[in-house]
Parts: C-alpha cells; sequence; structure tokens
C-alpha cells in the first residue's frame, strides 16, 4: 500500500468512479463519481437519505458497493482482504457523528485506543506525547483525565476529532460533525476542521447538510442527488445557482 511520501506523482488520494449500491429495489447510489485532490476539503452535501452516510460506509470499507471503485492513492480497496483494509485505515481518520467516545475510558484511554487498535508498537513516554499533541489541537490539554460524561456535546466532539487526528490521517471523513451544536460551537469546529487540514495538509470528505459548516470548510460542495454527482463547484457557484434542487438548501 502507498501513501503520501512513497511515491512522487500527483496521484489524487481518492477515486471514486461508478459506484453504486442498492438495497431491495432502491438504488442509494448510482453510478456516482467523486475526485478528492491533494489538500482539499469536499462537502458532499445532500438531504436526509440520499445515500451520504452510505458513500462514508463504502469508503472507509464498511460496506462493499455493489459496482464500481474506490481507489485511495491509486490502490483499488473494493475487494481487498481485511488485513488489508485494517492497513489501510490506519491512515484514514473518521469523524463519527455521535463521537463514539467511550463512556467507561478516561479521555486518555480514548485517545490511545487507536494506538491500541492497530498495534503500533510505541513506547509509552510516545504515547503520552500524542495524546498531549492531539489534546493541544483541539485547546483541551486540561481534560486528559477526566471522563466524557464530564465534558459538554462541544468538548466531547472536540475530543472525538482530537483521537480522529492522533495518528496524522492523510485522509479524513467527517459525518455530520456539527450536527446537534449550538450555532457557536459548531463554528468552533469549522474553524477546528480547517486548522487541522492547514497543519496536516490532510484530504477531507464531509458530510454535511449544515449549510454554515458547508460554507466554512469547503473547497469544493459535491451535491449528491438520485445517487449521483448533480452539481460539483465552490459555495459562491453553488449559492449563486438558481436550480431548484440547489435553492432548497437556502430557504
Amino acid at each position: 500500500m502507498l501513501f503520501p511520501g512513497d511515491k512522487d506523482d500527483n496521484t489524487p488520494p481518492l477515486i471514486i468512479r461508478g459506484v453504486t449500491k442498492t438495497f431491495g429495489s432502491r438504488k442509494v447510489l448510482d453510478q456516482f463519481d467523486l475526485t478528492l485532490q491533494e489538500k482539499e476539503n469536499v462537502v458532499v452535501l445532500g438531504k436526509s437519505g440520499a445515500g451520504k452516510s452510505v458513500l462514508i460506509k463504502c469508503i472507509i470499507g464498511l460496506m462493499t458497493p455493489d459496482q464500481g471503485s474506490i481507489r485511495i492513492y491509486g490502490e483499488e480497496m473494493v475487494g481487498i482482504g481485511e488485513r488489508e483494509l485494517d492497513q489501510v485505515r490506519t491512515h484514514i481518520g473518521f469523524l463519527f457523528q455521535g463521537n463514539a467516545l467511550y463512556d467507561s475510558m478516561s479521555v486518555r484511554e480514548n485517545l490511545e485506543f487507536p494506538l491500541r487498535r492497530h498495534w503500533i508498537k510505541l513506547k509509552q513516554s510516545e504515547v503520552d506525547e500524542m495524546v498531549m499533541e492531539a489534546l493541544a489541537n483541539v485547546n483541551l490539554e486540561n481534560t486528559v483525565d477526566m471522563m466524557p460524561g464530564e465534558l459538554s456535546g462541544g468538548m466531547q466532539k472536540r475530543i472525538a476529532l482530537a483521537r480522529t487526528m492522533i495518528l496524522k490521517p492523510s485522509i479524513i471523513l467527517y459525518d455530520e460533525p456539527t450536527t446537534g451544536l449550538d450555532p457557536v460551537t459548531a463554528r468552533d469546529i469549522d474553524q477546528l476542521i480547517v486548522k487541522l487540514q492547514d497543519k496536516y495538509n490532510t484530504s477531507s470528505i464531509i458530510i454535511s447538510h449544515d449549510m454554515n459548516c458547508v460554507k466554512n470548510t469547503a473547497d469544493r460542495i459535491v451535491l449528491l442527488l438520485d445517487g449521483k454527482s448533480y452539481f460539483e463547484g465552490t459555495y459562491s457557484e453553488f449559492e449563486a445557482n438558481n436550480d431548484e434542487h440547489i435553492r432548497q438548501f437556502f430557504e
């Protein structure tokens, strides 16, 4: 598996071609195409039930498309073995919509979990340094020995983001990162997404229907409609478009 630094070319981090996923008689993804460029934030926008989360699960390997290709740095992901998939996942961060923090673990233990999960051999001093760097990125170093239940919803989201970033992934998948947050906290999360993109040169897919999040984070927007990529462009281009399927996001 080749990742940034392994080869010197312009291979995009993620190329999706002709991905189709059907549940019963419903075609959720229909010959869907998307290319994610290096150091780019792409927001995949769509109404509830449009297939955004299915797309994310196909990328991460939690679902297998009925047909199509998903290439990460040129390597085909569809149909690869579990061992190879685990290797890929060390290079992909996934911020869950519900944070997915372990209530019975402290913040420190939650952040250490990805390191243990992938059997990365590190000295405890190295683990401690990585944990504190991740917490510094989200300005929550003082929570290291607290439990998730002691934190506000916004703080929990920040800790989840710190855990997502602890392995310094090349690609990050965000599933509705601002859902359930108040406007001020949501804006803080948007700013963190952009800050971490700049700091670590990450490439990200952001699933959202929050237009403030879209405006604050998107280098490019892809509108998912009827299983296909209906629109691609910048936020300004999206906002200026008079198509009825686009205008409904501003009503």
